[in-house]
């Protein structure tokens, strides 16, 4: 019997997020198996709400567009499910919801919070006997998703990093005989410090910056930060550092943590960019500056890696081809063959070793003292920033239809 599909987004987007809806829907249009490919509205919270977009709609020219598209063109939430024992009445709304508009494959495109809920949305449409076929889709641009080698959004914020952390060195460079003589540049990453890591491929580039890396695997030390920025200035005239937003102290504290938490349980970090820069104010009496990448590093899409681009796209591929396999409970991750030249596959992996698994920096990709990385680590970095889309030309996005499909039952809460 034919079914219809779902795909919805989840989390933070990325750049490179809505390749993998394109894949997702070009892919499903050619199968016999699909009627067609239903996009939930803010992410989960459109399937519970039935607020359901028809795909069918769309041209298959705007379809293609999404491959080089920022931010989730579907929208996005920051809605983590219960566990199925606290709230049932979620699970079975989602079921009833799929149930009403014959939904039998469910493809969720998020980072680890999303794999654990498709892992639960797996789990009980056989408890309560509902034919469904989920496959959770890589995406993060923290890139710390278990069992893939990368997760797509990653190599398109490393790229930006590594290219703005070049430009604002060679600007530091040029005025620091008479005015500023540090710079900071804030990068995400609450617990693990691979986007402030893959900075370390600007260092291959005069001037050779950063000089300090600072990582949230490595407890910062006050007294070893401001020796370090000390040495640098005296070395190179100036001194750039990139640090991780998660940054924490030697009791396990972020250094910026605020009293809010978001939608996940997540404490707020405040910003540890400011924090450095108070510090070396008062204790070094140098002039800084600071920036804080935020947003920006996860949505250029002028900037972003043609391979993490192509990874997105091939995951979203995947996913509706392991569907018709007959997979569920699965997550297409990246397979690493080679570094140099790279090479890459793509591999079925259970949602059961990647959900709830943060995977961090290993102790072999950072430097002894703390301050940098290893050459095993720009091994690992530098084929994920590789190639620019000559696609991209221009940034006149349109809106598309985005039509909804008829509500069938009573609103959800």
């Amino acid at each position: 019997m034919k079914k219809n599909a779902l795909y919805a987004q989840s989390g933070g987007v990325t750049s490179v997020i809505n390749a993998s809806a394109s894949a997702v829907i070009l892919e499903a249009r050619k199968s016999k198996k699909i009627v067609k490919v239903y996009a939930a509205k803010n992410g989960i919270l459109g399937a519970l709400r039935e607020d359901l977009i028809d795909t069918s709609k769309e041209s298959k020219k705007f379809i293609e567009s999404l491959q080089f598209r920022p931010g989730g063109v579907f929208g996005s939430c920051r809605y983590k499910l219960k566990d199925i024992n606290e709230n049932l009445l979620e699970y079975e709304r989602l079921i009833e919801v799929f149930e009403a508009h014959n939904i039998g494959y469910f493809f969720y495109n998020g980072g680890n919070d999303s794999a654990d809920t498709a892992l639960k949305i797996s789990q009980i449409s056989n408890k309560l006997n509902y034919p469904l076929q989920c496959i959770a889709i890589p995406k993060t641009v923290d890139n710390d998703l278990a069992v893939t080698d990368c997760c797509p959004g990653f190599g398109s914020v490393a790229k930006y990093i590594v290219t703005s952390t070049i430009e604002a060195a060679l600007d530091v460079e040029s005025m620091c005989e008479t005015s500023t003589k540090v710079f900071i540049l804030e990068v995400m990453g609450r617990h693990a410090g691979w986007i402030a890591g893959s900075s370390c491929i600007a260092q291959e580039s005069h001037p050779n910056a950063p000089h300090i890396i600072l990582l949230p695997e490595v407890n910062f030390n006050q007294v070893k930060f401001l020796a370090k920025v000390k040495q640098m200035v005296k070395k190179n005239g100036f001194c750039v550092i990139v640090a991780s937003e998660g940054v924490k102290n030697s009791k396990g504290k972020f250094l910026a943590e605020s009293d809010s938490v978001d939608a996940f349980g997540h404490s707020q970090l405040g910003g540890v960019a400011p924090y450095l820069a108070g510090l070396i104010n008062k204790k070094l009496k140098l002039k800084n500056h600071w920036a804080v990448a935020d947003y920006l590093q996860r949505s250029a899409t002028h900037l972003s890696s043609e391979v993490d681009r192509i990874h997105a796209y091939q995951v979203g591929k995947k996913a509706v081809q392991y569907a018709m396999k007959g997979f569920n409970g699965v997550m297409p991750v990246i397979k690493r063959k080679s570094s140099s030249p790279y090479k890459w596959e793509i591999v079925p992996a259970p949602l059961k070793k990647i959900a709830n698994v943060e995977k961090k920096l290993p102790a072999g990709f950072i430097a002894s003292d703390g301050f940098g990385m290893t050459n095993k680590a720009r091994q690992y970095f530098k084929p994920l920033i590789g190639g620019k889309s000559k696609e991209i030309k221009n940034t006149n996005y349109q809106a598309g239809k985005m039509e909804m499909i008829p509500k069938k039952l009573k609103a959800w809460r």
